[in-house]
């Protein structure tokens, strides 16, 4: 009987394996772009209407990606309520809280700080997260969700510093296409973004695997 029922729990292992990788993707692609845009608008010379903007922005990518982990993980459920609402702003304001950090005490030693602080919060983030939407408790593996944290806030420490710190850029040749011509250019905050991405996938593969073991 065993035997039999053993492709069986092989096939369900190998779903919740290809859900975890899915959203795990999704997640991740959100963050990347939201964050990303987020970058683009309030680091460097900075208003009121960037700052909004990028706030808005931050804010609909958490929105999304809140989403993304309530749909993993428990019943999709009415969009926009309260608890929602809620977790998404403290998502957006972990978000804030370490840009300032990082800015507030400068140079290495505040990307510094800001990372330790950072990874701090979006653990506590992702207990919330899990607390809100999980349909079993919180239980005994913070481990899992600390270790998301630090993988998250690693990526965007890596990207801050690839923003403040380093100025280089590749081109291409020249490509005349017709009255037109084309350069395609890729500078040191294309990497940081690609790096931020690749810690985000490996963080939230992480806790979404532990968070479907049965």
């Amino acid at each position: 009987m065993s035997v039999l029922r053993q492709p069986e729990v092989l096939g369900r292992t190998a779903r919740r394996r290809v859900v975890g990788v899915t959203a795990a993707l999704s997640a991740a692609a959100v963050e990347t772009v939201a964050v990303g845009c987020w970058f683009s608008l309030v680091v460097g010379s900075r208003t009121t209407s960037t700052a909004l903007a990028g706030l808005g922005v931050l804010f609909s990518g958490s929105l999304l990606r809140m989403g993304i982990f309530r749909a993993t993980v428990s019943d999709l459920g009415e969009l926009l309520q309260p608890k929602e609402l809620g977790v998404t702003v403290a998502l957006t304001s972990t978000w804030v809280v370490w840009l300032f950090l990082a800015e507030l005490i400068g140079d290495p030693l505040g990307v510094a700080v800001a990372a330790v602080v950072f990874a701090g919060m979006l653990t506590g983030q992702f207990v919330l997260e899990r607390h809100s939407f999980s349909q079993s408790a919180v239980d005994g593996r913070l481990i899992t969700l600390a270790v998301s944290g630090l993988l998250l806030a690693a990526g965007a420490s890596t990207l801050l510093a690839t923003v403040w710190f380093t100025d280089w850029a590749i081109s291409s040749s020249p490509l005349v296409l017709g009255s037109t011509t084309i350069v395609f250019r890729i500078g040191a905050v294309h990497l940081g973004m690609f790096v931020f991405g690749l810690f985000a996938f490996l963080a939230h593969q992480h806790r979404f695997q532990r968070l479907l073991e049965p």
